[in-house]
């Protein structure tokens, strides 16, 4: 029997956590459900899959490698050393875009704000960027010239409000080959829907129905795009 190499494909799923003390954090709602679909759908299309994954209770298919994570920089550093060996990256993750200057060592205690008449109840939080951890593997994807072969980038973005214009300034930015748009409503759900643009903003495909069709769907539709480059 010949051996077959199955290209291998990077997918980010879940939410990230930003701790501001061991008590309490910041985070993104996010079940993971879609990562768990995609690595599903990528299986079964013969691909070997690592799947970056921050906090989740959903169970990741057997068949594929998981690497788990807490905070952004930890999704970061796991998801770029992962993309060098893989054709692709699907970013189905939802990290944390801000994380506190520091971590307090003791959980923070109301009795510990300083309360004046003008600020009753108030607390302050300065809080700095975390990576962009698919603008950083957009920045590292290897180009068609390149002797290891293409890469390429699928990235997620839900949107509440001009869904098209902040998509396609995401893609642009995070140097994408492919974005996936989704709402509010895909979030802890079974179903989705979802619309797949490339850079020039054209519609590749409008998807509704249970999150693993639409994963499907999509691997088909990363296979089809990236063999015609």
């Amino acid at each position: 029997m010949n051996n077959v190499v199955m290209s291998k494909i990077l997918i980010t799923s879940g939410p990230t956590r930003e701790y501001l003390d061991p008590i309490r954090y910041l985070t993104n709602a996010s079940s993971g459900r879609m990562g768990a679909a995609l690595a599903t759908a990528a299986l079964e299309s013969g691909y070997e899959v690592i799947v970056v994954s921050g906090p989740v209770e959903v169970e990741y298919p057997a068949g594929c490698e998981v690497i788990h994570v807490v905070s952004t920089e930890e999704m970061h550093v796991a998801a770029m050393q992962a993309f060098a060996s893989c054709e692709g990256a699907i970013g189905a993750a939802a990290p944390c875009d801000y994380r506190p200057f520091s971590i307090l060592t003791d959980k923070m205690s109301k009795d510990d704000f300083i309360r004046t008449p003008s600020a009753q109840g108030e607390l302050l939080l300065r809080l700095r960027e975390t990576p962009d951890v698919m603008a950083a593997l957009g920045e590292m994807k290897r180009g068609a010239d390149d002797p290891l072969g293409r890469q390429w980038l699928v990235a997620f973005a839900l949107e509440t409000s001009d869904h098209h214009v902040r998509a396609l300034q995401k893609l642009q930015r995070k140097h994408c080959d492919m974005i996936v748009v989704n709402d509010p409503t895909s979030i802890n759900g079974r179903s989705s829907n979802v619309e797949i643009l490339d850079p020039s903003g054209a519609t590749l495909a409008k998807l509704s129905g249970v999150k693993l069709e639409i994963a499907r769907r999509l691997i088909a539709e990363i296979r089809r795009v990236s063999k015609s480059h």
